[in-house]
């Protein structure tokens, strides 16, 4: 008997194909091609605008299911209702009492994990030094509850030992069970090398300190990871997707290489890491990334003798710095708010979002509040946590992955060729491909090809500043334990951990090497960087001279004719801070207010037709009245550019002019340093 209750709302509508789609398609382009609808990547990757069953076929997916084999879906079976994902919360505030305020308060408002940053030096981490540091920061944190993780900043293979031999020793004194806590060490000295460009030791003395690592952890910490690969470095240096994925693969490769020829089993190599990328406000590319990181893994795995049964993958998304900005940094908000939806809805087990003003500097508890809440609200009340899966058996996601799959595949297979990420990085092999890609985004920014909100375009000039702390590094570090002098009886970590019992510092607890690896590093950027110098040169001119830098707006003819244009001038002249003071007027009464204004920049604004009736004119009036340089908001046609120019227009700003060269010669005009 039929289901009277249901409504069957497809029956309204006729079935269609996709020949009369692309009819209607081309009526509506008139004539453009349907490939002028997608979007290409640094990968020279395709989005189309529309995806269908001939794009991925269903009948022959090999994705599996969520929970199983190779965890394309993600690695469990279903969704905790209560935490579907891990919220994880960066504390680095350099006081550890200050820290250990901070993360009492996230853990009580719902971040579920820590994610600890170590700095002796307390510059850009808490100042940790000695285990009773470790107990001032974790102080009222039950390890069963709140997992911790660690980041080590720095340059030797040691100090990350000698602070996993901190936590392993926190561990031992609060836990009864340390075989069931989740922790992190985060042990990563390929990270290091790549970040800093040295690491002290050799290959010899890294591999025996990874395998003494994760031998001595394995036996006490069975649900914990011990190692962090990290495809970060090349992501925030300005990589692409693939770039990412393939030193993410080819880390983890070296790393579990090396511990097998020393003898590790390969279940527990595998099994020891923590997978660390970024993730980035286009959602649909990152979402295929976090999936198609696990294929590529799995294959790995499969390649090392790992059965089905026994691989795991614990992988982390962090929000991307890259995309952050110091200028308007509310909208960062926004772009993490994007980048949350695309870890969780991409599968990742742990999730970390940077604070909004991650850019300015240390956050303040309204900015935490934010990050663990974009978290919390995608969980809870977007019901984002309760759907397994939500991509599975989207034809965009499935395709968009297994092309971006292949394409890292391929620069992987050339790593390995090179022998190795070490070898790869050390011979400066591979830096260079990602410093092109780097090179092409900064072209791409500086034409405005990639807009950034709130800096290169709609800025305010007038933003609503947002609060960050400037904390007291001096005092930290005048209050902070120095070294002893001691040494550990030796420095395998089943020594290392009861000698920090001691008090040692985790300079005592670490060792100097002659030998050092050194190569380029991958240099971190942000992508909004290049405007936000040109703002603070002009915030600079302007408190030093009382005045703001200004640029004349000439406008001809009526308002609806010059609107747009002026818009597109305003904004144009703001991302370099520069004020548009607008007029309009005949060429003659533009040319004494221009002389009155105080300004030596201009820039006429107008419609088409008004430009081949006045703008010769006018531009020759300013030229009388001292503009030092005059610009026109449009392309001109190529009849009147030379006639113009003539006239005295020096330059003509448009979509897809090289805005930051312009506007730097804007300020070389008006005597803004550089």
């Amino acid at each position: 008997m039929a289901d009277t209750n249901t409504f069957q709302l497809s029956s309204e509508f006729g079935r269609t194909n996709e020949s009369e789609w692309l009819a209607l398609l081309d009526k509506a382009l008139k004539g453009r091609s349907v490939d002028t609808l997608g979007t290409s990547t640094y990968d020279d990757l395709t989005i189309k605008a529309l995806y269908r069953d001939t794009d991925w076929q269903s009948s022959t997916d090999k994705t599996g299911l969520p929970g199983q084999y190779p965890f394309i879906r993600g690695s469990k079976p279903s969704s905790d209702p209560f935490l579907p994902w891990d919220i994880r919360q960066i504390i680095s505030y350099p006081s550890p009492a200050d820290a250990n305020q901070s993360i009492l308060a996230d853990l009580e408002h719902g971040v579920s994990s820590i994610e600890l940053r170590i700095d002796e030096e307390g510059e850009r981490g808490v100042c940790i030094r000695t285990l009773s540091d470790f107990e001032k920061t974790l102080q009222g944190v039950k390890l069963d509850w709140a997992p911790i993780g660690l980041e080590v900043t720095g340059a030797s293979i040691e100090s990350g030992k000698a602070a996993a031999a901190m936590l392993a020793a926190f561990a031992h004194a609060n836990s009864d069970d340390t075989n069931s806590l989740k922790l992190a060490f985060n042990y990563d000295p390929i990270g290091c090398l790549t970040r800093s460009g040295h690491l002290n030791g050799d290959l010899a003395q890294l591999t025996m300190e990874l395998t003494d690592c994760v031998q001595s952890l394995a036996e006490d910490f069975k649900c914990s990871t011990f190692l962090r690969v990290d495809g970060r470095p090349v992501h925030e240096a300005g990589g692409s997707e693939a770039q990412e994925l393939a030193s993410l693969i080819a880390s983890g490769t070296q790393y579990v290489r090396l511990l097998v020829e020393s003898g590790v089993d390969a279940v527990t190599a595998i099994s020891s890491i923590n997978f660390t990328v970024a993730v980035g406000s286009d959602y649909l590319i990152e979402i295929a990334k976090i999936r198609a990181a696990r294929r590529m893994w799995a294959k790995i795995a499969q390649e090392f003798g790992v059965a089905e049964n026994e691989f795991s993958m614990s992988l982390q998304a962090v929000s991307s710095r890259r995309m952050l900005t110091a200028r308007d940094p509310w909208v960062n908000i926004l772009r993490n708010t994007a980048a949350c939806f695309a870890a969780g809805v991409g599968g990742a087990d742990i999730v970390t979002i940077r604070t909004f003003t991650d850019a300015l500097g240390l956050p303040s508890p309204q900015a935490r509040r934010i990050a663990r809440n974009t978290q919390i609200i995608a969980q809870e009340e977007s019901f984002l946590g309760k759907v397994m899966d939500p991509s599975g058996g989207a034809w965009s996601i499935a395709s968009i992955s297994d092309e971006l799959s292949l394409k890292a595949w391929g620069i992987f297979q050339s790593i390995e060729k090179s022998g190795g990420y070490l070898s790869s990085i050390l011979d400066g092999k591979f830096q260079p491909q990602v410093n092109k890609i780097r090179s092409n985004r900064l072209i791409d920014v500086a034409h405005r090809k990639v807009q950034i909100t709130g800096v290169s375009d709609y800025p305010q000039l007038q933003e609503t500043a947002a609060t960050y702390i400037t904390p007291d590094v001096e005092t930290t570090i005048s209050q902070a334990a120095q070294p002893t002098g001691k040494t550990p009886k030796s420095y395998s970590m089943a020594d290392l951990i009861p000698e920090s019992e001691n008090n040692l510092t985790i300079k005592d607890l670490t060792y100097s090497n002659e030998n050092v690896l050194e190569t380029n590093p991958f240099w971190p950027m942000r992508l909004a960087k290049p405007f936000e110098n040109l703002r603070d040169y002009a915030e600079k001119f302007e408190a030093k001279n009382n005045i703001k830098p200004k640029v004349f707006l000439a406008a001809l003819g009526p308002l609806s004719e010059h609107t747009a244009r002026t818009s597109f001038a305003t904004n144009f002249f703001a991302a370099g801070g520069l004020v548009a003071e607008y007029h309009s007027g005949t060429a003659e009464e533009l040319a004494e207010a221009f002389q009155k204004s105080g300004c030596i920049l201009a820039c006429l604004c107008g419609s088409d037709e008004r430009y081949l009736q006045e703008a010769a004119d006018t531009a020759r009036e300013l030229g009388a009245a001292g503009v030092a340089r005059l610009y026109l908001a449009g392309k001109p046609p190529m009849e009147s550019k030379d006639s113009w120019q003539e006239a005295g227009i020096d330059e003509f700003i448009h979509i897809g002019v090289d805005v930051i060269a312009s506007l730097e010669l804007a300020h070389s005009e008006l005597g803004l340093a550089l």
